[in-house]
């Protein structure tokens, strides 16, 4: 068994499981747990055994084959269901807790209370709903002319707007609140380096969500826009694909978590033309995609906090490890990147429930054959899946 915190493996683990969470872990030759006759044992020889992966960034509702303007051949209720064999998929690859950053109609809260309610199964979600941001900005609707009339309903364009918009959120299910502080790659009319809140907007954002005791999590991927999110209390920075020298000594100094979704450009290039996706924002992809892979390098180098955020759902469902080696590509070690999805990414949600198999957390645990800490790219081939305590993914 890995244990995340010290990156020592454990010979010959006990992991007891009681209602859905660990109540102890002996190692080596401790004695057996002595437990009633009836209690359901998983026994996994020769495998390596990690706590539940955890992506931190994610879009259960959208769907990578359908780009540009294709999507709108169906009804709005079409991404609702989809988000059901996406979440299926992303719990088999082993992801236990994602974050569901921005979604439409809802459709993350839905999800995540009929997962809660067992009626389809699927990864503990935690729900941001609607992200909004500035009007015309990367999280409005922006492919369509005046007389469609089409905006999002949550824009916030001063720092009395913002706040309206954490409270509404948190009324119907937001369990974070995300944010569009620069443009984006896959908006129309918004270039990644612009950047679209205002200090004082983020700030009374912050502000308002830590007040009610949720976090912010703000897209940002141009280097002025990271900077002001950092300065306004923002607890993670997505795709920061432009960060600074500036940006990334505010990190360290505030304690900022970056999430920087390194592989997807891999699928978003060569899949995305064919899938629908406009050529204006398959050129921003490709002008951001290594300088954004050289500042993940450079800001792990300065120290800077990571998390594991992949961006699926710009990318297939269930191929959420497959930034893993891109991480170890770029100056992490495999350790390091399995931290980031286990114990970092639990630090960064402000958990004590998951990421780590200890006593009192979930009993959420993966099992690989081989050592994923020699070779991360394990991780692409999980084995066993457990969750709460119950097995929901056998491969052997």
């Amino acid at each position: 068994m890995l244990d995340v915190r010290s990156g020592k493996m454990l010979a010959n683990p006990q992991v007891l499981i009681r209602d859905g969470r660990i109540v102890g872990v002996k190692q080596g030759d401790d004695a057996p747990y002595a437990v009633a006759a009836s209690t359901k044992r998983i026994a996994l020889p020769g495998m390596t055994l990690l706590p539940g992966l955890i992506d931190m960034h994610v879009h259960l509702d959208s769907d990578p084959s359908y780009g540009g303007y294709s999507g709108l051949e169906f009804g709005d209720r079409f991404w609702s269901v989809l988000t059901v064999p996406h979440a299926s998929r992303t719990l088999d690859a082993g992801f236990t807790t994602v974050r569901n950053v921005g979604s439409d109609a809802w459709n993350d809260v839905g999800l995540r209370q009929a997962i809660e309610q067992r009626k389809v199964r699927g990864p503990r979600v935690v729900t941001a709903a609607h992200s909004f941001g500035a009007t015309g900005g990367h999280c409005d609707a922006t492919y369509f002319p005046p007389s469609m009339k089409q905006s999002s309903q949550f824009n916030a364009d001063s720092p009395e707007e913002g706040r309206k918009q954490v409270r509404e959120l948190r009324k119907y299910g937001a369990q974070v609140i995300k944010i569009c502080a620069t443009g984006g790659v896959f908006s129309r009319n918004t270039e990644p380096g612009q950047q679209q809140m205002s200090l004082p907007e983020m700030k009374a954002i912050a502000d308002e969500a830590h007040q009610w005791g949720l976090q912010v999590a703000a897209h940002a991927h141009g280097a002025a826009g990271i900077r002001d999110a950092i300065r306004a209390g923002i607890d993670t920075i997505e795709h920061a694909s432009l960060i600074d020298d500036e940006g990334i000594a505010l990190a360290k100094k505030h304690g900022a978590w970056l999430s920087m979704d390194i592989y997807n450009t891999d699928y978003t290039q060569s899949e995305g033309k064919k899938n629908g996706v406009l050529e204006d924002n398959l050129r921003k992809d490709r002008e951001i995609a290594d300088l954004q892979r050289e500042n993940f390098r450079r800001a792990h180098a300065a120290g800077v906090k990571m998390v594991y955020g992949t961006d699926a759902g710009i990318y297939p469902h269930g191929n959420n490890a497959k930034q893993f080696a891109v991480m170890v590509r770029y100056g992490m070690s495999p350790l390091q990147a399995i931290q980031s999805a286990t114990i970092n990414a639990s630090q960064a949600l402000a958990s004590k429930d998951v990421g780590v198999i200890e006593a009192g957390r979930y009993g959420d645990m993966i099992a690989v054959n081989g050592d994923p800490t020699q070779d991360v790219s394990l991780l692409e081939r999980v084995e066993v899946v457990i969750k709460g305590g119950e097995q929901v993914r056998a491969g052997r």
